[in-house]
């Protein structure tokens, strides 16, 4: 772990290594594990674990941090029912008391993103794995977003390949973005996008995501020195009035064309394919289903 300049000094390293870190997660076998991932890294001294074993939906924390480093467990629906500030409610099995929300949506990933965006301390930054559905549904995704890219400098996203994080065929992305104080004008001037997804191929196992893989997003995004960035093949930049310009407000964005499609050869694995139409298949039903509520 590579120090801060303040940390040098033996009492702040105490402090950021003892109080610096928290974590939630719903899993007692996650928590566990982060414990003693942390524990062995010499993170979290002291006699209780900073790792909580909570639903980090349920309720506003208080608390707020400078970083929030997170991947919410990808899924369409949540079991619980949640009161946000526009007065609605999605009926399932628990209740949640969200007045921080802004919008009403049974996503959980958007209600995660909506628990980002309070937990943020002013200045505070993020980094967020996410499924493409956040970057392209309307409805709730879209008022979210909207209020991502006003409220916030949201300036990066690095669209994943798939079989990175989750099966074959789950597409991920990582939105990177910074809270900022209250103004009339949009905070996020651009977003820039990186795509290591068009024409790579990985796998959990066989052909793993390796450090070389990252190297020329690492050296193109310059997240501590963002002024000095410059376009290239896979990176490109959106100002604020092209992305609200488009429909549904989209961050879903691609450029580069996907080289011998058509070519037996070079096409995926049959259960890679297989798993992409079924997620793709899920988007359209969730689609549908919005488009049927709202018709009853």
């Amino acid at each position: 772990m590579r120090r801060r300049p303040e940390a040098r000094d033996r009492a702040t390293d105490r402090a950021l290594r003892e109080r610096g870190f928290a974590g939630f997660d719903i899993v007692p076998g996650v928590a566990r594990l982060a414990a003693m991932n942390l524990y062995l890294h010499g993170l979290g001294g002291g006699a209780e674990t900073p790792i909580t074993r909570a639903d980090a939906l349920a309720a506003d924390p208080a608390r707020r941090w400078d970083v929030v480093l997170t991947n919410p467990p990808f899924g369409r629906r949540q079991f619980a029912r949640v009161f946000t500030g526009d007065g609605e409610a999605e009926t399932e099995r628990e209740d949640y008391e969200r007045p921080d929300f802004t919008v009403t949506t049974s996503n959980k990933q958007l209600n995660f993103m909506q628990h980002i965006m309070t937990i943020l301390a002013p200045n505070g930054r993020a980094a967020v794995v996410l499924p493409d559905n956040v970057l392209f549904e309307g409805g709730a995704g879209e008022r979210i977003r909207r209020r991502l890219l006003e409220a916030f400098d949201c300036h990066t996203l690095l669209r994943l390949p798939t079989g990175i994080f989750y099966r074959q065929g789950v597409k991920a992305n990582v939105l990177f973005f910074e809270a900022r104080p209250t103004r009339r004008e949009p905070w996020t001037e651009a977003l820039w996008v990186y795509d290591l997804r068009t024409n790579q191929r990985f796998t959990l196992k066989e052909r793993p995501l390796r450090h070389a893989d990252m190297a020329d997003f690492i050296t193109r995004a310059r997240l501590s020195d963002r002024h000095r960035r410059e376009e290239s093949e896979r990176f490109k930049r959106y100002t604020y009035a092209e992305l609200a310009a488009r429909d549904r407000l989209d961050l879903n964005l691609s450029w580069l064309r996907e080289e011998g499609a058509t070519d037996p050869a070079t096409l995926p694995p049959p259960a890679e394919i297989a798993a992409s139409i079924a997620d793709e298949l899920e988007t359209a039903l969730a689609r549908f289903r919005a488009v049927a509520a709202r018709l009853g």
